[in-house]
């Protein structure tokens, strides 16, 4: 069963303190028992489910709203008290409850107690009540200052721990950069190095340029400059022979030949003196030392590249 003991004061007495309690089983709407005491006198009345639904219904509420708020009133939390004004009759021995709004205020239940006739042990059961609640309130009190006594065992610990990690780490960081920059300066000469091998085997490899020499072309007028049949000592025609040589030269059907000699003799002159250039070709084993150096400085600097990224 559970209990709950709250302080209140009457509308009619404000300077009097009385105790109310409330005990029910499952929840208030099921039915509960109310107490109420002033520290002399013990009232008390046991409200059944149907009275309940019979306020509820009377007031035109929902059942379940109607008990959220009768929870409220006789079950106050801390703050909520002050919305509900309390009224009790000593004479008629009527207490009723109603929460008050803005300007407005409306009941929400009422009940007949009865008079207790031995209400020192009304009385002594409260107030065994309440001292068992502070017991238990300190007990769990206690409990949870050693939880969080170990709690902040443990999170110095943790604390300690994560400093020397990050101490740790801190230490491992210096040393990887250093050791880092030892590869990058070993690579950045290594590179350096095969830079200046490569230049030096360019340069000695370079082919040497030769210049064409041509032979001297003779001039045009030269070719015909040469002697003719009669002053080179060939035999002179006869008469005869001269005659029909000159009735045929003397024909308008017939060219002379004597242009196309000379420009058939100058055509094979011009191809028989072009300059012939050599090709010259590098060694096969130099040509495969050149690639495989700059291969080799191509992936140092990729290498080098990637490093200063990383």
């Amino acid at each position: 069963m559970e209990r709950k003991v709250s302080r209140i004061s009457l509308a009619s007495e404000p300077n009097v303190t009385y105790f109310l309690q409330v005990s029910w089983e499952g929840t208030i709407g099921s039915g509960f028992v109310i107490t109420l005491t002033d520290g002399h006198s013990a009232w008390t009345a046991k409200v059944s489910e149907s009275e309940i639904a019979q306020e509820a219904d009377d007031m035109a509420m929902e059942q379940e709203k109607y008990m959220d708020e009768l929870r409220r009133a006789l079950v106050p939390e801390s703050g909520a008290a002050g919305a509900y004004k309390f009224i009790f009759s000593k004479d008629t021995q009527h207490f009723s409850l109603e929460k008050e709004l803005k300007d407005v205020s409306f009941r929400l239940g009422s009940f007949n107690l009865d008079k207790v006739t031995n209400p020192t042990e009304v009385i002594r059961e409260l107030i065994c009540y309440c001292l068992d609640t502070i017991a238990e309130k300190q007990a769990k009190n206690e409990h949870l200052q050693k939880e969080n006594e170990r709690l902040l065992r443990d999170w110095t610990d943790v604390q300690g721990r994560f400093e020397k990690c990050v101490s740790d780490k801190e230490a491992l960081e210096a040393d990887l950069y250093q050791r880092f920059i030892l590869v990058l300066n070993e690579k950045k000469t290594k590179i350096r190095s095969l830079l200046s091998e490569v230049q030096q085997l360019e340069k000695s490899t370079k082919p040497e340029r030769e210049t064409p020499s041509s032979d001297k072309i003779p001039e045009e007028d030269g070719l015909y400059d040469g002697s003719t049949d009669e002053e080179s000592g060939a035999p002179v025609l006869g008469a005869d022979t001269l005659d029909k040589d000159d009735s045929l030269f003397s024909s308008p059907d017939v060219t002379d030949i004597a242009p196309s000699r000379k420009r058939r003799h100058r055509m094979q002159t011009n191809l028989g003196t072009e300059p012939k250039m050599a090709p010259q070709e590098l060694p096969l084993q130099e040509k495969e030392r050149l690639s495989n150096a700059k291969v080799t400085v191509a992936n140092h600097h990729i290498l080098a590249s990637v490093a200063l990224k990383c």
